[in-house]
């Protein structure tokens, strides 16, 4: 199944594996093809509007189009809270009043699972959402917390439900619980680099996630990878590039003993991002999809643009790859 075919996609990962980028990425790929996206982030700052339109300004919790087809907000716990307090109670200033309260925000920021517990009942929200008789997002992607706290943020719900028995937070609880369990509509999205560590976090995160949750998990991305370095039929240049005199001139080159370290660096690291790659794609038992290294970084929409083709091509299982 394709991602653009679900409902709900939770991009998590280590932090500084590009999932921000991903979500970003996959959010474009979806309007390209005709979705409704809504890009949901998590956490204390807001960075995908400033991927997908960049000088055009943050979206903040009431969310804006940053660009056709796709919409942006930050998800703040407490304008959650506040929301949801003011539905319930029907006094909504009065529930502003106390939430302004700087010794209630205090207690309230040492109480545990409430954020995520509140911020996922938002996207249940938010996934239920309808505009003229129609779903009002077709695709939701959320900007997860990063992979430790990824976990913990998924889990609150199943706690809560067991914990408390009946009343609106078990029944809340039990309606995120189920959205997050349903396999068709939702799928956890993991984001790794072709490095040791992030390698074995995405590996130990995949097995907790079947050992513990029940969210489903169908592939893992592997972001900047770094392509073949030489063209084929020349594998070995680098190698060639050794056995040439070190005395010859090159116009316009340095000399070769420098060019082939040079060639050697890039060889070597090609050779150990799909190491890595495999690695992952064989501990994890789940296929892969590649995204390429961008030597410029990712800035905006042109760069997005790369990553979306990619996300949306079929993954491939590490015996296909190349």
């Amino acid at each position: 199944m394709s991602l653009l075919d679900r409902r709900l996609v939770i991009v998590t990962g280590k932090g500084g594996t590009g999932k921000t980028s991903v979500a970003a990425a996959l959010a474009l790929a979806g309007a390209r093809a005709g979705r409704r996206v809504l890009v949901a982030e998590v956490g204390r700052d807001e960075h995908a509007s400033r991927l997908l339109a960049p000088g055009a300004g943050l979206a903040g919790y009431a969310g804006r189009e940053v660009r056709p087809g796709v919409t942006v907000m930050r998800i703040d716990p407490f304008e959650a809270l506040g929301e949801y307090l003011g539905l319930q109670l029907k006094l909504r200033a009065a529930v502003d009043l106390v939430l302004r309260n700087k010794a209630f925000r205090q207690l309230m920021q040492a109480a545990p699972g409430w954020r995520e517990l509140i911020t996922l009942g938002k996207v249940w929200h938010l996934e239920q959402m309808q505009d003229r008789g129609r779903r009002r997002f077709d695709l939701i992607v959320v900007d997860a917390p990063a992979t430790g706290h990824g976990l913990t943020f998924l889990d609150v719900p199943r706690v809560v439900v067991s914990a408390v028995q009946s009343g609106p937070l078990h029944r809340n609880a039990e309606l995120v619980e189920q959205m997050i369990a349903d396999r068709e509509r939702t799928v956890l999205l993991p984001v790794a680099l072709a490095e040791e560590l992030p390698a074995r976090e995405t590996t130990e995160l995949v097995a907790r996630v079947r050992r513990e949750l029940g969210i489903g998990v169908d592939r893992v991305v592997v972001n900047a990878l770094v392509g073949a370095p030489f063209p084929r039929g020349l594998e070995d240049l680098d190698e060639r590039l050794g056995r040439l005199p070190a005395d010859v001139v090159l116009p316009g080159l340095p000399p070769p003993p420098v060019l082939a370290a040079c060639a050697a660096h890039l060889r070597a690291r090609h050779e150990l991002n799909a190491r890595y790659r495999d690695e992952i794609g064989r501990a994890t038992g789940l296929p892969v999809v590649p995204l390429p290294y961008l030597p410029e970084g990712v800035r905006g929409p042109a760069q997005l643009e790369r990553l979306a083709q990619a996300l949306v091509e079929p993954p491939i299982r590490i015996g296909d790859a190349a």
